[in-house]
């Protein structure tokens, strides 16, 4: 007889569904590239990889800020998907995004954690960074560097409303 799967092991299989959603399902996020590089409980850590394409400002040259926000917003609705149950649907309220300094022409990270998980509502707390490599400095900004040598590009919050499916 076989037994039926561990908490742990379908909510590993559901975060799995999101992640074919995230890249497969939704055609901007194709279109993007974007991948997810780790999703857990609450939480969503995407790669937005380099492309010309993306460039918004080809002067400086920086990464276009929509582009950006693509990635943050796409980053904290993984999360809040990964918090609901399967079935469940996530769509946008607000997006509320700061960009801190200029996004060089390499990959793009973000990060998502959720940081209020309602009834009805999720909200997350969204980082976009760059690794600091030859060519991203910028000499206008300091200390926005974490621990980890990664630049911050971005912080945003996401709020996220939450169709719960019928039980």
């Amino acid at each position: 007889m076989t037994e039926p799967p561990s908490p742990d092991d379908a909510r590993a299989a559901y975060r799995e569904q999101v992640r074919v959603f995230m890249e497969e399902s939704i055609p901007f996020n194709v279109f993007l590239g974007i991948k997810a590089v780790r999703l857990e409980e609450r939480r969503a850590h995407l790669l937005l990889p380099f492309k010309p394409q993306l460039v918004g400002n080809p002067l400086v040259p920086a990464l276009h800020g929509g582009t950006l926000s693509a990635l943050a917003d796409t980053a904290g609705g993984a999360a809040v998907f990964c918090a609901v149950q399967p079935g469940d649907s996530v769509s946008t309220i607000d997006l509320r995004i700061d960009y801190l300094r200029p996004a060089a022409e390499v990959d793009t990270y973000a990060e998502a954690e959720v940081v209020r998980l309602g009834g009805r509502v999720g909200v997350s707390r969204i980082r976009v960074w760059q690794a600091h490599v030859p060519g991203n400095e910028s000499g206008e900004v300091w200390g926005l560097e974490d621990p980890e040598g990664r630049l911050q590009i971005a912080e945003a919050t996401g709020v996220y409303a939450i169709k719960r499916r019928a039980r």
